[in-house]
């Protein structure tokens, strides 16, 4: 008869439900208060054949455009995680890595979207925006993009 109550008791424990109420279980993912560009290398001549640069309110990052075998790049510039709901300038500027000279200039407005990778009751709580960016197009909406080989 004990093994029959605690059973019950124990499969509670570990799906973290309680006698009283669901308990919220919260996960240890981290995460970045970020915008972000990702594309195919593949768009850009793969290797070393383009420089991406992607800047966010002032702070900038750049990269390679990647390996052509490779199905996906990205570059994040980081954010304040208090940043909130806010619209910051977004610039992509993308270079032959071979003449220097520009192939894609784009500037946005990027309205942050709230995003919570543990569930929406648990922390962190963080401010994104992803962009696709694009060999004609420049930054474009990453719908539709097949994030996979």
């Amino acid at each position: 008869m004990r093994y029959i109550l605690l059973t019950p008791l124990l499969m509670a424990a570990l799906t973290g439900c309680s006698l009283l109420g669901q308990d919220t279980v919260c996960t240890l993912a981290d995460a970045d208060s970020q915008v972000s560009a990702v594309w195919r290398p593949a768009d850009f001549g793969g290797r070393d054949a383009a420089r991406i640069r992607l800047c966010v309110d002032g702070t900038c990052k750049e990269k390679t455009s990647g390996n052509a075998d490779d199905p996906i790049a990205t570059i994040s510039v980081r954010l304040p995680d208090d940043i909130g709901a806010s619209t910051v300038p977004v610039r992509l500027t993308v270079t032959s890595g071979r003449s220097g000279d520009t192939i894609v200039k784009d500037s946005i407005r990027a309205e942050l979207t709230e995003q919570h990778p543990n569930s929406a009751s648990c922390p962190p709580s963080v401010w994104t925006a992803t962009f696709r960016a694009h060999p004609e197009k420049g930054l474009t909406s990453t719908r539709g993009m097949k994030l996979q080989g």
